[in-house]
């Protein structure tokens, strides 16, 4: 099996094995991806639900993550691997982990790694199975490595979790080699710009608490997301540009996945209120390498967090967050433990 993952040899393949092009189910898909395991790879892959590894969350390079990688599947599983997660990433988000997996090689180019390094390495990205995926039962799926994590919860084939998720880029924009220019969460730092450049003078001192900024998402990587108080400015008292502009970049984060659990989320959303939503911004307010920067979108039920202050500015960490139902909430795994 090749030991350096190329996510772009199997773009067409996985488009063309969609989900609505095939008819099939989330169990459906993972069950036909863990057929086409042998037995020491099932081992590696499957756990069971209401294992503590379920809650191991985190998005730094790690060598001990549970789970299958990449570098681990030969050309069909990798296809299959990336079908099943067709079935709750929207393409375009498929899109953007792609590319952030190949930055590894630019960081170890950057970093001056040898060509066998591990440590950055594009094919280090971990799929785990938890629980047995069938249309009846609850399990779920987790996608993750070096700034990438994605994980589900799924319940009679319908996704009732799909956070915490999140996705980083280091470097924020390439600045040399042949992927220069590349920007792989431009859309997640040109629209918060865009939204904070539509406020009137008024509204923008309020969203600006401070010109500091944290040094990293400050929900981190813990089983429960809390920041207790929201702050920044509320939003119904932005004006009509900035209240179009903050609806944009929440469903840019929403849309992250497939859209009938996009649609859910956001009918959550709006069921607690648009006008309990909070929008923070902390540090510089021009977009530039080298202007560290931060901002939330915090209501009722979710947390959304970027920050953009490592390596001199140029190194993006992202985060959604479900307040009440991260990992599937408690409630779901006691569904499970009764069922067991």
């Amino acid at each position: 099996m090749s030991s350096v993952y190329r996510p772009c040899l199997y773009t067409v393949v996985c488009l063309l094995l969609s989900p609505v092009l095939r008819g099939q189910s989330f169990a459906a898909a993972a069950k036909t991806f863990v057929e086409l395991l042998n037995d020491d790879q099932k081992v590696k892959a499957v756990l069971p639900f209401d294992m503590e590894e379920r809650y191991n969350f985190h998005y730094i390079p790690k060598d001990n993550r549970k789970g299958i990688s990449m570098n681990e599947l030969d050309e069909r599983q990798k296809q299959e691997a990336f079908h099943l997660l067709r079935m709750g990433i929207a393409s375009e988000t498929i899109k953007k982990m792609q590319d952030i997996m190949q930055l590894e090689m630019v960081l170890r180019t950057l970093e001056g790694r040898s060509a066998d390094d591990h440590y950055r390495d594009p094919g280090k990205y971990f799929l785990t199975i938890f629980g047995q995926p069938e249309t009846n039962t609850i399990w779920g799926l987790r996608f993750e490595g070096h700034h990438i994590s994605f994980n589900f919860s799924v319940n009679n084939d319908t996704i009732a979790a799909g956070t915490p998720s999140f996705l980083g880029a280091n470097p924020a924009i390439v600045q040399e080699g042949p992927q220069k220019n590349k920007e792989v969460l431009k859309e997640e730092t040109n629209m918060a710009f865009a939204l904070l450049h539509a406020f009137s003078q008024q509204e923008r001192t309020k969203a600006v608490i401070d010109t500091n900024v944290p040094g990293d998402i400050i929900t981190g990587a813990g089983r429960k997301a809390m920041i207790e108080h929201p702050q920044g400015i509320r939003y119904s008292e932005m004006n009509g540009a900035a209240q179009r502009e903050m609806l944009a970049l929440l469903q840019l984060y929403i849309h992250r996945y497939t859209k009938l659990f996009a649609d859910d989320m956001l009918k959550d959303i709006k069921a607690a209120g648009l006008n309990n939503l909070w929008f923070t911004w902390e540090g510089h307010t021009e977009k530039k390498i080298g202007n560290p920067c931060y901002y939330r979108i915090q209501g009722p039920t979710i947390i959304i967090e970027y920050d953009n202050t490592q390596n001199n500015a140029n190194h993006i960490h992202t985060v959604v967050r479900d307040l009440k139902n991260d990992f599937g909430g408690d409630e779901l795994l006691e569904h499970y433990r009764q069922a067991h």
